[in-house]
């Protein structure tokens, strides 16, 4: 079990990375991790600027009860992060902005095409979006509500392969098998929801051919896979 001082440290890297990387301004977006073994969560406090954030301002939760010992109250979307983590035992990170690219895409209620192989290389297929919430899960429990229309979503989805989705008319979750996963997961995601706004600008719509998706996720991902150094 890693200690809770080197979590926090990496739940605040990974938030200042965020920010470092143009997916968040202001106060926007969050990133959590958890530690299944002791069964934490470790997240950005609400509303707290980037600037002003300390490893003493990350908030420790517990996974199933919510409830939390810090001063600091954690991120409003925390409950998206908890039920996220309870439904998927496969991711160790969470990350939620409000990147523009990404964002566009899920306002407009559409799914981003797997286009070409960049996409293809880290999401085996179209980057899916949810389904609208109803007027009565906005005005109750709207954080873990937004959780559950994603757990809907992928009820034919392996989290792993296609790690990250547009939640309708708000923006982009991503996750990884660990934080620093999610927060490349995030980055991947922002570039490919521009690439495929210009490609479609230019006149292409149709998916990449399904021999180049095999062929690219798999030598990243798959068994066989042949992509980087042997360790």
């Amino acid at each position: 079990m890693k200690g809770i001082t080197l979590i926090k440290e990496e739940v605040l890297g990974a938030n200042l990375e965020l920010l470092s990387s143009g997916l968040v301004k202001l106060t926007w977006g969050n990133a959590s991790a958890i530690d299944r073994e002791s069964g934490k969560v470790y997240i950005k406090p609400s509303g707290l600027s980037y600037s002003d954030m300390t490893i003493d301002s990350i908030v420790e939760l517990d996974l199933n009860s919510g409830e939390s010992a810090d001063s600091l109250k954690p991120s409003s979307d925390t409950p998206t992060h908890l039920y996220l983590y309870q439904c998927f035992p496969q991711i160790g990170g969470i990350v939620h902005t409000h990147s523009p690219w990404a964002t566009a895409w899920a306002q407009a209620c559409r799914e981003i095409p797997c286009l070409g192989t960049t996409h293809a290389d880290y999401f085996y297929g179209p980057v899916p979006i949810t389904r609208a919430l109803t007027s009565a899960e906005i005005e109750n429990s709207y954080e873990k509500n937004t959780g559950i229309v994603i757990e809907e979503r992928f009820k034919s989805e392996n989290p792993l392969e296609i790690p990250g989705v547009l939640v309708a008319e708000h923006g982009p979750f991503t996750w990884g098998k660990d934080l620093n996963e999610a927060v490349k997961h995030a980055i991947i995601l922002e570039e490919i929801a521009k690439m495929a706004f210009h490609t479609i600008q230019l006149g292409k719509d149709w998916p990449v051919q399904e021999a180049l998706l095999d062929k690219h996720y798999q030598r990243k991902h798959g068994p066989n896979a042949s992509y980087g150094q042997k360790t």
